[in-house]
């Protein structure tokens, strides 16, 4: 495996208790960059790297510019697809993909090596939608979906968490193996594998947990994990419905059992992404987190 790259998600620094005075993506770019971080992982959401505020490409140019000229480079894009529910009726029939192309197109000329995805609706179902019907749109639009990426030299990464529908276990391969395109990769969050396959959290009855826990839900993802997001797990609910981002350190991650799991699960990619996801003083644990993942990176990947 080549040398680890390290980066950050932005949505860090605009999401949760950030919302109402959220860092513009110019300052995090620039403490990034102070920090020496390899790149960042760009938010697809308001108010940051939206394909409204960057609509052309000479506005994308000048992203990329910024982001280069600060040392980093672009490891991912985290697309906004809330107003278009792959599984819920009329979005599923064509909306959906034509919103997928316009942030595959933003990927492209801001250079970004994938496209992350989910379910979008909340578990158990979106309402007065059937569980066969919703897990038969899903798939149909991301086989199109990986199809429309795979001609751009984009990957897509499916995140799954406690949050949206289909987090189970089971249903995370069976997707991967439904979906069935070589361009279609799980994105492997290990604070909401922790919470899928110890916690069970949000999942329909029945609960689906893993006596081997968060080792065994990495090694049955062997050969399907397409990017990596780093983060700690207290096993809790971040306001009852994802998982709560817990600093490196404060959860119950074994991160020195963990990210030799992900390498050995077949996991190429250079990028290792930390994930502060609402967490409250994510702006002021970053340099933490660099700092408690470096060695460990260089003891595993190099």
């Amino acid at each position: 495996m080549a040398k680890a790259k390290l980066a950050i998600g932005s949505w860090a620094y605009c999401f949760g208790p950030y919302e109402s005075h959220p860092h513009p993506l110019p300052e995090v770019v620039q403490k990034l960059s102070d920090l020496k971080f390899d790149g960042i992982e760009l938010c697809g959401f308001p108010p940051h790297a939206t394909p409204e505020a960057y609509p052309d490409k000479a506005k994308r140019q000048e992203l990329v510019k910024m982001i280069q000229d600060a040392g980093l480079e672009v490891c991912g894009y985290a697309a906004d697809f809330t107003a278009v529910p792959p599984a819920v009726e009329p979005y599923c029939n064509g909306p959906y993909l034509e919103r997928f192309k316009q942030c595959v197109e933003m990927c492209v000329d801001v250079g970004s090596p994938s496209i992350r995805v989910d379910t979008v609706s909340s578990p158990p179902l979106p309402e007065g939608v059937d569980y066969d019907t919703a897990w038969k749109r899903i798939v149909e639009q991301w086989q199109q979906a990986a199809e429309i990426a795979k001609d751009a030299g984009v990957l897509v990464v499916w995140e799954f968490e406690p949050g949206f529908m289909f987090n189970k276990p089971s249903e995370i391969v069976k997707m991967y193996e439904d979906v069935g395109h070589e361009n279609f990769k799980i994105l492997l969050d290990t604070c909401h594998a922790q919470m899928v396959a110890v916690v069970g959290a949000r999942q329909a009855p029945p609960k689906e947990t893993l006596d081997g826990g968060i080792l065994e839900l990495i090694g049955m993802l062997n050969g399907k994990i397409g990017h990596v997001h780093l983060i700690d797990s207290d096993n809790t609910l971040h306001d009852e419905e994802t998982s709560t981002h817990r600093p490196f350190g404060e959860g119950f991650i074994n991160f020195d059992e963990v990210i030799p799991a992900i390498i050995n699960a077949g996991y190429t990619s250079q990028w290792w992404s930390i994930d502060l996801c609402f967490w409250p003083e994510a702006w002021e644990v970053t340099e933490n987190a660099k700092k408690f993942l470096e060695p460990l990176l260089e003891k595993y990947v190099g």
